[in-house]
């Protein structure tokens, strides 16, 4: 057992699948044994599914909301490998058959939805921040990849302003699970 949460036991064994499912979302798969550094990371993240999960049950978010979900992104995931071959193989290394890996993807889903449904109302951003973010990031970042003049603010502002919307929800999400961990029984043991 390398944690539990709530005497729910984490495994090695979980947390390996965890790396693989992880490496199966970017669309490659290994069988190499990943290092202690990134054994702890993933378990630290799925340790945080387990008590977004939490919180999603707890918020009545209901599964048949995204029944779809895991399906499509499924075949989403399907067109990242490069090859039939590709993704049969990283598939296989997963352990897992495609049903469990369905249900994965929607507990996925799951999570964003509390997580957009819980912080998007706080993640407020002032038009002074989506200036400053298009005079000191936009604007170098698109004379460094591009020639002319930047668009004007109005017709990027959408995307400046979900990209602030993200940080800020990033930021509150930190806070969010700090406040788990400490409401709930988490123990972490060391691989």
């Amino acid at each position: 057992m390398v944690a539990s949460v709530d005497g729910v036991a984490v495994t090695q064994s979980d947390v390996e699948r965890a790396y693989r499912f992880e490496l199966f979302l970017q669309g490659s798969g290994s069988s190499a044994a990943p290092d202690a550094p990134s054994l702890e990371m993933v378990r630290d993240r799925l340790i945080d599914q387990m008590l977004l999960l939490r919180e999603a049950d707890t918020e009545n978010i209901p599964e048949g909301d995204i029944t779809n979900a895991g399906t499509e992104a499924l075949a989403e995931l399907h067109k990242k490998f490069e090859s039939e071959q590709a993704y049969e193989s990283a598939f296989r290394s997963l352990g897992m058959d495609e049903g469990q890996v369905i249900e994965r993807l929607r507990d996925r889903s799951r999570i964003l939805q509390v997580i957009d449904e819980r912080l998007r109302p706080s993640a407020h951003v002032e038009r002074a921040d989506i200036e400053a973010y298009y005079q000191k990031t936009f604007v170098p970042e698109f004379a460094r990849r591009a020639q002319g003049p930047p668009p004007a603010l109005g017709n990027v502002e959408p995307q400046i302003t979900e990209i602030l919307i993200q940080k800020k929800i990033d930021e509150l999400l930190d806070k969010w699970l700090q406040s788990l961990k400490s409401s709930h029984r988490v123990s972490v043991h060391p691989f």
